[in-house]
């Protein structure tokens, strides 16, 4: 293994010098992104929701490296390949499960004239035409929905997974993709697929998508979603609750508007949560989405950011989450950056727990922990990120 992964490193490392034809070529590239952080109150503590002093990664960007590359077959005609790996940069371990490649891993064709197919474990069209119009695009997870319910922050990616990408025509694309369970004997069940469409003219842009993913029956825990084509989106106390569902539905809108030096952006999404006769909750929960941000081009080199979301649960509970994020981003060159972000976030009515019960909502920001038997969570961080 240890020869393998160091024989890919070398072919990156030569294909980035140059060393691939004129009719190819590979690229060696990643992103380190870590950050001093505050957590007012938090289970990650000890457990009883105490205070956090902590390093935290992958907070405006995923850490990341990755493998990527093309060759020209001649009359429009390419092939593409990329492999992408998470990690965290604070212990060096893998995310998304432990996977090698568990952000990216895919191979196909495209053309010119008609676009491109790919297959693979990849993002969900949402994340590609959606994503990039959010605040999310700027600021990460501080500014995303709480708990990604909504796959605001991509913490879903499709497995087993065909893809094709159309070509720009006069401002618009679009983007289909369907996820194979690869469960024999059950046809139909595990299965992930989705759409999107976007259009950008200049200032202003806008996108739609649609995602759905089933749980397949088999193997079903009440603690963690099993679909073998997509990943969880239930690992925070806010939607934990609904690891169980039979399948998840996810509809979501965003447009994003430039003038001068402001960008403004707004977004919708509704998330729904299903269940059947295996799922600890009996009514379908639906999570209600609107988020806005405002980002301030100070100087050439200082972003500021101004965001607020607020999401709604209905159904099978009622919790409300109110989330205001501030934001400064310093670009120390065009690889290096400085950055500083808080987070306020207050949470009221009722939520769901793993074992089925209900209880009053608690407040949790992003990955770090909930704030144990608190409606309120404040997080603050400073950090750097470089790419490459």
């Amino acid at each position: 293994m240890k020869k393998t992964q160091a024989a890919m490193v070398s072919l990156a490392l030569l294909g980035a010098a140059g060393a691939a034809n004129a009719q190819s070529s590979v690229t060696l590239y990643g992103v380190l992104d870590t950050a001093l952080t505050y957590v007012s109150h938090s289970t990650n503590a000890n457990g009883t929701g105490g205070r956090v002093f902590a390093m935290q990664s992958g907070n405006l960007s995923g850490d990341r490296w990755g493998l990527k590359g093309q060759e020209d077959l001649g009359g429009g005609l390419k092939a593409l390949f990329q492999l992408e790996s998470g990690y965290d940069l604070g212990t060096g371990r893998l995310n998304q499960g432990g996977r090698e490649f568990g952000r990216q891993a895919f191979v196909g064709l495209s053309g010119n004239q008609w676009g491109s197919v790919t297959l693979g474990r990849q993002y969900d069209p949402s994340v590609d035409l959606v994503q990039g119009l959010t605040a999310d695009n700027y600021w990460g997870s501080a500014f995303a929905t709480p708990g990604d319910l909504d796959n605001y922050d991509n913490s879903l990616r499709v497995s087993n997974a065909v893809k094709y990408v159309s070509p720009v025509f006069a401002g618009f694309q679009f983007e289909g993709i369907y996820g194979f369970s690869n469960l024999a004997g059950t046809t139909g069940q595990g299965k992930t697929w989705g759409g999107a469409v976007a259009y950008n003219n200049g200032p202003l842009g806008l996108a739609a998508s649609y995602l759905h993913a089933d749980n397949p029956s088999a193997g079903r825990s009440a603690t963690a979603w099993n679909s073998p084509s997509s990943d969880s989106l239930t690992y925070t106390v806010i939607n934990q609750g609904y690891s169980s569902a039979h399948s998840i539905g996810i509809a979501r809108g965003a447009g994003q508007y430039t003038f001068g030096p402001f960008t403004a952006g707004a977004s919708y999404s509704f998330a729904q949560y299903k269940p059947d006769a295996l799922s600890t909750f009996r009514t379908q929960e639906k999570f209600h989405v609107a988020n806005g941000f405002v980002n301030f081009q100070l100087t050439p080199a200082t972003l500021l950011g101004l965001g607020y979301t607020y999401t709604h649960g209905m159904g099978d509970t009622n919790a409300t989450y109110h989330q205001v994020s501030i934001g400064a981003d310093y670009a120390l060159s065009k690889r290096t950056d400085l950055y500083a972000e808080g987070v306020y976030q207050h949470a009221n009515g009722t939520q769901r727990g793993t074992d089925g019960s209900a209880s009053s909502a608690q407040a949790s920001v992003s990955d770090m922990g909930y704030a144990a038997g608190r409606n309120h969570q404040e997080v603050a961080l400073i950090g750097v990120r470089h790419k490459f």
